[in-house]
């Protein structure tokens, strides 16, 4: 059974801190809402480690949005709706693709430097858009961004970021269930403190540290999903997780994503026979979806015996490449690679998480006073399957209306903050003394591996009841006494990878990010709904 708080705590003990807004994570999503909201009054900002420690600034390919004169937001609401296999809100989908573009500009206002030929954007083009409509610049959009709004937060006197500071759970008043604020560990201090706000705005990011391949930092193990869950939080569509089809291959190195717009400008992917097989797959080949281009890549693997394919780039132009892709240019090198001369090796890994914490086109979640925007929100926008570069569009466009949506919250409730309990009745005693190298890395470790050989990319029946089966014993297992932050993130990942197996074993048919061996067609008639799990 999954506690309603993970320790026992009595609150009044610790120190605290108070804003009107408190908002957790500082990627896209959450540094573009403490923006917004700073127009109204006081912003917390806590991240989990640094501030650049996201997936946004990671993110290489660009955000897409129909600026140029030949594309529109129709077009782009389209090619959302096709990649999200049915399952998509289109209404929210809408939403996005026509405030995208405003919002991008804004984000040029405020100083991110995309790639220009001439007077016009440099547009690219990735997997399943029918248009060059990809922002970026070079092949470190995510960095340009983050830095600019890390910047801008810094400077803002109504914005305090703090770093080091860890979600544990989320904070209900008793009396009447809002949402009053959040449990964190502050490496500072290194103990709890209890932080306090009228808003509260989950912008954790996803949980690609589920799967033991994944192009995520450390710092993705789905803590707000996790935490809202606990907190009586809805989630959303647990099944459907993106492999991106082209990490880095290579013993000993990290699966380093290498951007779909490589093959958007033009890459082969070819087996290790070097046969380019993407032809025999989809009409749009290397631009298919993710997951057909996924699923393409393991079964060549399977039939050729190897542990990776190619991509290849050595019929297009050297030095435009290298001045496109500077980043990627230098990681091949720095493991040997000249992509000039020879093929990059490459697998999937795990990317995206399309589902999450429910919520409306505000960020409302069903509890009073919290909301969610990006990976850790599950909205309607990405359906089934993210079409690609939406994802730092999604954090931008709905970071802003859950500012939006909060401040007129705090104007009807008189920007009043919860009274928090005294006391927390968690399931274990915090003992710090514990060892927090051993039990806990091998039970994160263990989930990772279960995930991924039984509830990865090609799924069956008896896998994800073997999987589901073995997660349960690994819950059974753990002790009542724990240490601190390994101990939260390895319950996280196993609460959000039982979530996960049982949400895929409950979908008879494949669709998206959930493909089923057993049931590999698409089940209109009975599956064209949503999963929801909420405890």
């Amino acid at each position: 059974m999954t506690p309603r708080y993970l320790f026992a705590l009595e609150l009044d003990q610790l120190p605290s801190y108070e804003a009107d807004f408190l908002v957790i994570g500082s990627g896209i999503a959450g540094l573009f809402t403490a923006y917004k909201a700073r127009e109204f009054g006081s912003v917390l900002v806590l991240t989990k480690q640094r501030a650049e420690d996201s997936n946004t600034e990671m993110a290489q390919g660009g955000i897409a949005a129909a600026i140029d004169e030949t594309d529109s937001p129709v077009l782009h609401l389209e090619d959302t709706l096709a990649a999200g296999a049915g399952l998509c809100d289109p209404r929210a989908v809408e939403i996005l693709v026509t405030e995208g573009p405003v919002r991008v500009m804004e984000l040029v206002e405020l100083g991110v430097r995309f790639d220009r030929e001439g007077d016009a954007w440099a547009l690219g083009q990735e997997g399943a858009h029918r248009r060059r409509r990809i922002l970026h610049a070079s092949d470190a959009t995510g960095e340009e961004i983050a830095q600019a709004l890390i910047r801008e937060c810094r400077r803002e006197q109504n914005i305090t970021l703090k770093e080091g500071c860890f979600l544990v759970d989320f904070i209900r008043e008793p009396r009447t269930g809002r949402c009053g604020g959040a449990l964190v560990l502050d490496a500072g201090t290194g103990g709890f403190t209890v932080c306090r706000a009228g808003v509260v705005v989950a912008a954790t990011g996803g949980a690609g540290q589920l799967y033991l391949n994944t192009t995520n930092p450390a710092v993705a193990t789905g803590d707000g999903m996790a935490a809202a869950y606990r907190a009586g939080a809805e989630l959303m569509d647990m099944e459907f997780v993106q492999f991106h089809p082209t990490a880095l291959a290579l013993s000993g190195a990290p699966r380093f994503l290498i951007s779909e717009a490589v093959r958007g400008e033009g890459a082969f992917l070819r087996n290790v026979k070097g046969e380019r097989f993407m032809l025999r797959f989809h009409e749009l080949a290397e631009l298919a979806p993710r997951d057909i281009v996924s699923r393409a890549i393991v079964l060549e693997m399977e039939k050729t015996g190897a542990d990776h394919v190619y991509l290849d780039i050595t019929h297009l132009d050297r030095d435009r490449f290298r001045a496109r892709f500077p980043n990627i240019w230098r990681t091949c090198q720095r493991y040997g690679l000249d992509p000039a001369q020879g093929y990059i090796p490459v697998a999937p890994a795990a990317h995206y998480i399309m589902g999450g914490i429910k919520t409306n086109t505000e960020g409302e979640t069903n509890i009073p006073g919290l909301y969610a925007c990006g990976e850790v929100a599950c909205n309607g926008v990405h359906g089934a399957n993210r079409l690609a570069s939406n994802s730092l569009l999604e954090g931008l466009v709905f970071g802003a209306r859950a500012a939006a949506a909060g401040i007129r919250y705090l104007e009807e409730t008189g920007r009043r903050i919860p009274e928090l309990p005294p006391y927390l009745a968690g399931k274990s005693k915090v003992d710090a003394s514990l060892p927090e190298d051993s039990f806990w890395g091998r039970v994160a470790d263990r989930v990772r591996t279960v995930m991924w050989e039984k509830a990865g990319i090609i799924r069956t029946g008896q896998g994800l009841v073997e999987a589901a089966a073995e997660l349960e014993k690994l819950a059974e297992e753990i002790p009542s006494s724990a240490p601190l932050r390994e101990a939260v993130e390895a319950v996280n990942l196993l609460t959000l990878g039982r979530l996960t197996v049982v949400a895929a074993l409950l979908r008879t048919e494949s669709r998206g990010g959930h493909f089923r061996k057993d049931f590999p067609a698409r089940d209109d008639l009975f599956w064209l709904r949503h999963l929801v799990f909420q405890i």
